[in-house]
């Protein structure tokens, strides 16, 4: 197994150098640069937006130069941990990710324990009760879930708890208690805003991860093994839990590799919405300024946390069904 994970970490290196060329020209493909950008902003506010504050700009920052030797510049500076600089926000790029990083990841993982710890237990009764009016009523529930983007119910839960509970739903605490010492009221104001942060953005993969449940435990429990553990006397729970169900998991694990940088990714507009610091709304305005550096590092961030995703899905796989060796 060790040598197997040396190989895929290995293998990693030529995907993200290829990854960061690709996501490096196809960020400078659409007109314009951040100086132009810059420049309307300026025109749009009566200030000086004419074509020499542009050189201007350009050549403080360095866009005059060829996009290879931009490219060489960054990816250089990514070996020896510098990420460039975001010219929209006058700070470095690792420095300004990593502000938001550890809040996107925590957001992520919860998201993530939420989905499993629901979908596994309402797929499996679904399985066992097919065609029942919880089954049908769960699976309804489950096409919504699939249905309805995530800003969508964002949106209503800032609408039912403005209007109806007169209650503060975004950001990370409430206004009154920005600039407030962390205390037990803090700390339960900042509960109070993170879980259904959780619970809306953990919603899509809860319902996909259902449906994935469903279908594979009715599969497996039509296979011989389960019949055979039947026969032997074996109480219905037991064979369901102990055997259906430990073969049923495996695609879960497989998607679990794919789920953890969409919930990233997926973020993007719910952190809009609700005014989350993750670095979803950083992505989304490093896109909308042309801020180059910022929106590159972002990408081979989530590519990186795509093979990562995969490979911790493959180990996992193995350690939860004997039958998998990768060596």
């Amino acid at each position: 197994m060790i040598a197997y994970i040396t190989r895929r970490l290995l293998g990693m290196i030529p995907t993200l150098f290829l990854v960061s060329i690709l996501t490096f020209v196809i960020i400078q493909l659409p007109q314009g640069d951040y100086a132009t950008a810059l420049a309307a902003q300026a025109a749009g506010s009566g200030g000086t937006g004419d074509e020499a504050f542009v050189q201007a700009i350009r050549h403080q920052y360095g866009l005059d130069q060829p996009v290879y030797l931009r490219y060489v510049t960054w990816i250089v500076g990514c070996l020896h941990g510098d990420f460039g600089y975001s010219f929209e926000w006058k700070r470095p790029v690792g420095e300004l990710i990593g502000s938001r990083l550890g809040f996107t990841i925590l957001l992520s993982v919860l998201a993530l324990a939420f989905s499993w710890i629901v979908a596994i237990p309402i797929g499996i009764y679904s399985a066992t009760h097919q065609y029942s009016a919880g089954d049908v009523g769960l699976t309804t529930l489950g096409f919504l879930g699939l249905s309805v983007p995530d800003f969508m119910l964002g949106l209503v839960y800032l609408f039912v708890a403005a209007f109806f509970f007169n209650a503060s739903a975004s950001g990370l605490v409430s206004a009154d208690l920005e600039q407030a010492p962390w205390t037990l009221a803090k700390v339960w104001d900042f509960i109070s805003h993170l879980v259904p942060a959780v619970i809306i953005l953990g919603v899509a993969g809860t319902a996909q991860l259902i449906r994935i449940m469903r279908g594979n435990l009715l599969e497996t429990l039509g296979q011989q093994f389960v019949t055979t553990a039947r026969a032997k006397g074996l109480t219905e729970r037991t064979v369901v839990n102990r055997y259906a169900v430990r073969v049923a998991i495996n695609p879960l694990i497989s998607v679990m590799g794919m789920q953890l940088p969409n919930l990233i990714s997926g973020s993007i507009i719910l952190g809009v919405v609700l005014s989350l610091p993750t670095t979803g709304p950083l992505f989304l305005h490093a896109l909308q300024n042309s801020d180059t550096y910022l929106a590159a590092t972002f990408l081979l961030l989530l590519a990186l946390m795509l093979m990562l995703g995969n490979l911790l899905a493959d180990v996992l796989l193995a350690w939860a069904d004997p039958r998998i060796r990768y060596d």
